[in-house]
């Protein structure tokens, strides 16, 4: 079993935050051609109904939490970390989370992302599900890398499917309000104790479901997520051990380090773009969501782009590239994946999603019994410990469509209940594996998919919702051991800034605001540009709109409060 968090690393082998930043390009309708509104009942201007709802009336609106105790996990989770899991638990050991089938045998049509073939239609796997749970869906798959577009379409037309599952880089646009606009509000079914006739709903830690308020109402079912960075720099052990190579302890350490392990002539180069860990050693605010990357600062509310440490980072990245340690396809940005190279010891040093860690020890296991990586502990840049910020606790929701019945909503939040199940659970097992003998069979002890599973069993289940996060990889517990630890270390040094676990929805004029940044960084770090040009588009951002954004922002802090705690 897996970490319960949809990775993205393999499908990005660049640093890249253009799917978090860039506004979607939807002209969002309602039946008859009507705009949506800016701002679900409030006016663009107003910030309450923005789905940053926080403390006392958040209280009114949040479920109850119930810590699951169903299973005990064999690393505690500590410092925002997941839970860890080092065993696979046998068939006969598992435990059941939902004794009783919950569904009614409603019809429903969900629409989620899905990257790689669609299942046929009624297939087995889908079949047991159905069965499991009670419910009659209808699977309504989108090729993940363009949802964004196909979002954009059903959401402005009359005809959305009982259930639309959204993941956080596509809130762009119009979506968020289209989001007030288009679904339930769930808080009459979950809010208070009411969420304790769902145990595993239950059991969602109370700031995923903070993130699922969108317009004043608790609308998304989440999918819960660990809020310690989860990019992490990761480095070939075996290669280090050998010839002795300690790691850095600062920028200027990483930086002496690169240059004495990089030998062109060998075509061996210390590392990849290193722009996301630059932002780590420098404690430079998150920008994989807009409003994490606001923060108060000495009683003033600042951007990320504004610090002295976002644009040190970029330097400090700009010199890897200069001093030629970085792979030159990297700095071409030539087709390739940086992941690859890294394997094949062409590049020492990468970073990326930390469900690397797992998955390129799987691949090089048979193939490179010798190969070995680890994550390095992500230094100050001038030593000892860094300043790192916290990540969204949720970022891919399952929304209901508004209007409808009692039924349907049951329907769906039977199936949330039981796709939240824990790890070593029968529920977690077929949602994760589908039915022994048919789609995987037990080798060792260890689960293991045949050709129908790999065709049949997916992500598309726990989309709609999932447990609290957790590392399950029983067939290399020291990989699930290390990835735990190095989040709960990374934890330790973690802060949240101002808009933590909040849903902002920025009002329309400005939501392009920064577009254009990413392309910026790329060219400042690689030489295409200078630092000067940086600092220039930030004074023009303010001008063109950034002043009056953090005027904003400041007004919705004080208005709502911050839900960090």
């Amino acid at each position: 079993m897996t970490p319960n968090a949809v990775s993205t690393g393999s499908r990005r082998s660049a640093p890249s935050r253009r799917s978090f930043l860039t506004a979607t390009a939807v002209a969002a309708t309602v039946a008859g051609g009507v705009p949506l509104l800016s701002a679900c009942g409030g006016g663009e201007d107003t910030g309450k109904k923005d789905g940053t709802t926080t403390g006392k009336d958040a209280a009114k609106i949040l479920p109850a939490f119930v810590a699951g105790t169903v299973v005990t996990p064999d690393i505690t989770p500590k410092n925002g970390s997941a839970a860890g899991f080092t065993r696979a638990v046998p068939s006969a050991e598992l435990k059941a989370s939902v004794p009783v089938r919950k569904g009614k045998g409603t019809a429903l049509t969900v629409m989620a992302p899905l990257w790689g073939t669609p299942p046929a239609p009624g297939n087995p796997y889908y079949k047991a599900m159905n069965e499991a749970i009670g419910t009659d869906v209808t699977w309504q798959n989108q090729d993940g890398n363009v949802y964004d577009q196909k979002l954009g379409a059903v959401l402005a037309s009359s005809e959305i499917p009982d259930v639309v599952v959204i993941p956080g880089w596509n809130l762009g646009g119009k979506i968020p309000t289209a989001i007030d606009a288009k679904f339930e509000d769930l808080g009459p079914y979950l809010s208070g104790d009411k969420v304790k006739a769902y145990p595993n709903l239950a059991a969602i830690p109370t700031d995923a479901w903070q993130r699922s308020i969108f317009g004043g109402k608790l609308r998304g079912l989440p999918m819960p997520a660990s809020y310690v960075t989860n990019i992490a720099p990761f480095y070939r052990k075996d290669l280090f051990d050998a010839k002795g190579w300690r790691l850095p302890g600062s920028a200027d350490e990483f930086l002496a380090l690169a240059k004495e392990i990089t030998s062109a002539k060998a075509k061996v180069w210390a590392c990849g773009d290193m722009t996301w860990t630059a932002y780590n050693m420098f404690g430079v605010l998150p920008g994989s969501d807009k409003a994490l990357g606001w923060h108060l600062v000495d009683g003033r509310l600042v951007n990320r782009i504004e610090t002295p440490e976002y644009l040190e980072a970029l330097e400090w990245t700009r010199k890897l590239f200069d001093s030629g340690v970085v792979h030159p396809d990297e700095k071409a940005q030539n087709q390739g994946d940086t992941g690859n190279r890294f394997t094949a010891g062409q590049v020492l040093i990468y970073n990326n999603d930390l469900s690397h860690w797992y998955a390129k020890t799987s691949e090089q296991a048979a193939q490179n019994p010798s190969f070995a990586m680890a994550a390095m502990d992500i230094p100050g840049h001038a030593g000892g410990p860094p300043k790192l910020w916290a990540t969204n606790p949720a970022n891919i929701w399952a929304f209901v469509r508004k209007g409808s019945s009692k039924a349907v909503v049951e329907d769906v939040l039977a199936i949330a209940d039981f796709t939240a199940a824990p790890y070593g659970t029968k529920e977690r097992m077929l949602t994760d594996y589908g039915v022994e003998g048919v789609h995987h069979t037990v080798k060792d002890g260890l689960p293991v998919k045949n050709d129908a599973g790999n065709l049949e069993v997916n992500s598309s289940w726990m989309f709609v919702a999932s447990p609290a996060p957790y590392v399950a990889h029983p067939d290399t517990p020291e990989v699930t051991k290390a990835m735990v630890e190095w989040q709960q270390r990374m934890g330790a040094v973690t802060s949240k800034s101002s808009f933590y676990g909040m849903t902002v929805t920025e009002p329309s004029r400005w939501t392009g605001l920064m577009n254009d940044f990413e392309q910026l960084e790329k060219d400042v770090v690689r030489g295409r540009r200078k630092v000067s040009d940086m600092q220039q588009a930030v004074s023009e951002w303010k001008g063109k709109g950034g002043d009056q954004l953090r005027d904003w922002y400041r007004k919705l802090l004080d208005t709502t409060g911050s839900a960090a705690s």
